[in-house]
């Protein structure tokens, strides 16, 4: 038994240094990593497991010298205005950006060029008053694009969006939109989401194409129905948007017939002949007044 016990205690050492020595290395590697990564991460910013979160911070430009390998980058309530040519271009493993509730009002041509992987992109509660066409060029990977609370946009351009045959998610609401091209949302075979209300709708020929798709579309396609509504014309002002029908744009399809365009111009024509006899009974009465007035003058 003490044999047995001396050879229990002799070896307890052997293996715990046998332990240490296969986890020294790894315990190296590790600390070098995060050292690694906490000398990359920029000023003001934390940095961890592939996220750079900058949010809150009151920074008027992006970070310089982000983690190559930065997966997720929230530049969120700051007061960013611009961001630069290129900025995304070393971060090809982009898939998370937010940059809501900045003050940006436009981004740089190209900005997604290399950003291939990028799914999510957060523009919320900006200042942007017109996307342009092409803006997302090159991001044919995004699944979400949130553009709501920009009380300053007007305008989407009908090639906005070409090229996202993946995203799902589209949010528009809240913003300054009157009308939104049909040309806009055709491309995007996988919208299942998408967010237009608390825009001033004008709800007049030009809504119906698009009310239409999105009828079409509502199986296929959630919208916010309760919160969109028209603000023009004053006859449906704060009507909810679907509930306008076929009905509510028959004036929109009137036609002229033959016989219509031969009514109106003998109508036309008409009007200008007793337009003329018109003016020559009161030119004949005007002038009897006038030898009337004389002849009386004459006599006193």
């Amino acid at each position: 038994m003490g044999t047995g016990c001396t050879w229990l205690w002799g070896e307890w050492p052997v293996a715990r240094s046998s332990s240490a020595m296969f986890l020294t290395p790894f315990l190296i590697a590790m600390a070098m990593v995060f050292s690694e990564a906490s000398a990359n991460c920029p000023v003001l910013c934390t940095c961890r497991s592939h996220m750079v979160d900058c949010s809150g911070q009151r920074l008027f430009s992006v970070p310089p010298d982000l983690p190559l390998d930065t997966r997720n980058l929230s530049l969120a309530h700051n007061r960013i205005t611009t961001i630069p040519p290129g900025y995304l271009t070393c971060y090809a493993e982009l898939r998370v950006l937010d940059l809501r509730n900045n003050s940006l009002a436009e981004l740089p041509a190209g900005l997604f060029l290399t950003a291939k992987r990028l799914a999510h992109l957060d523009l919320s509660y900006n200042n942007f008053s017109h996307v342009v066409a092409n803006m997302f060029q090159e991001a044919n990977g995004l699944v979400r694009i949130d553009l709501s609370h920009n009380p300053c946009l007007r305008k989407v351009h009908p090639q906005a969006f070409r090229g996202l045959a993946q995203l799902r998610d589209l949010d528009l609401s809240h913003g300054g939109l009157s009308f939104l091209s049909l040309e806009a949302l055709e491309g995007l075979p996988g919208l299942v989401t998408l967010q237009i209300g608390g825009n001033p709708w004008v709800c007049g020929c030009t809504m119906e194409p698009l009310l239409k798709w999105l009828r079409n579309r509502i199986q296929h396609c959630t919208s916010d129905s309760q919160l969109a509504e028209c603000r023009a014309p004053p006859e449906v002002e704060g009507a909810p948007l679907f509930s306008l029908t076929e009905e509510s744009f028959k004036a929109c399809h009137l036609t002229l017939t033959l016989d219509d365009y031969l009514f109106i111009a003998f109508v036309g024509f008409v009007v200008s002949i007793a337009s003329v006899a018109t003016n020559f009974l009161l030119g004949i009465t005007a002038n009897c007044c006038h030898r009337w007035s004389k002849a009386s003058e004459d006599e006193e």
